[in-house]
């Protein structure tokens, strides 16, 4: 028999065939890092969204077998969040599905201390017992990309949460993760928490972007009732609106303040520290020049 070659062990490639990997919510935050990685791996991806070719669409069960045919793994990112009534019976078909057309790997995104989101979990594995499991803190870039820039940019952020500690979680750590998992059969089952190395108050990172971005930002807690009444004001549409209450009252209640060590448990090497993002990002929070 010839010798096989060594594993190159900073490859994530190691143990994985060249099948399609397809990328669910490729267009999001977490999916477009998960396939730019893979694509940089020369792995091939499906970038799958309502836009895609083949089109995928959580409400159209029809558009899914498409998608899933021939691929060696998937990643799963529910939009627009495994809170919302039905999604984990949802993602179960969907895992249904993969099962069924040969898929090998199954990554789902998930949220640490949200009801709906762990049963989703329990669901996924009863059907797809070697499903890995990313669970995540709330987003370092949800500072950056998502909601909170506006008001960052305005030179405050008010939030409905105040002493609540919250190790956020860097993407660029949960997409090497869901990489690592869509590529290597070492991670089948496991369930990776994933947060950064610290906890810190909303004022507590806010006052990290204030320093590396040179900028004079504040924080200021407000109610519940203040901050819903904001978000009307804006034209957030009702559903979002009452996503963001969830998440506020719920899930950043102080539940998910204690530090978990999955980065390091699938990478072999420590989460990133928010100051670390808030200085690479530091760009993102100047204020910007009307043309």
């Amino acid at each position: 028999m010839s010798q096989q070659p060594t594993p190159d062990p900073s490859s994530a490639t190691t143990t994985m065939d060249r099948g399609a990997v397809a990328v669910l919510g490729a267009t999001g935050k977490t999916g477009r890092r998960v396939a730019d990685r893979l694509d940089a791996l020369g792995v091939p991806v499906r970038r799958a969204s309502r836009r895609s070719e083949p089109r995928f669409d959580w409400a159209d069960e029809s558009t899914w077998p498409a998608v899933l045919d021939g691929a060696t793994a998937v990643y799963v990112a529910y939009a627009p969040d495994l809170a919302v009534a039905g999604a984990p019976e949802t993602v179960t078909r969907l895992a249904s599905v993969a099962r069924d057309a040969g898929v090998r790997r199954l990554v789902l995104l998930s949220g640490r201390g949200e009801t709906e989101a762990q049963r989703a979990e329990r669901l996924v594995a009863e059907v797809f017992p070697a499903r890995t499991v990313v669970r995540c803190a709330f987003f370092a870039q949800n500072f950056d990309e998502s909601f909170l820039l506006e008001p960052l940019l305005q030179g405050a952020l008010a939030l409905p949460v105040d002493h609540v500690r919250e190790p956020f979680v860097d993407l660029e750590d949960v997409a090497e993760v869901a990489v690592a998992a869509l590529t290597d059969d070492a991670h089948a089952g496991a369930v990776y928490e994933l947060t950064g190395p610290r906890s810190l108050t909303f004022a507590d990172a806010v006052a990290e972007i204030a320093e590396a971005s040179g900028r004079d930002l504040r924080y200021e807690p407000i109610t519940m009732a203040e901050f819903t009444a904001g978000l009307t004001a804006l034209g957030v549409p009702d559903d979002e609106t009452g996503l963001l209450e969830y998440l506020f009252s719920e899930v950043l209640d102080g539940r998910g303040s204690f530090v978990a060590d999955g980065v390091r448990q699938a990478l072999g090497r420590p989460a990133r520290d928010f100051g670390e993002y808030a200085a690479r990002e530091a760009g993102a929070w100047s204020p910007r020049v009307s043309a």
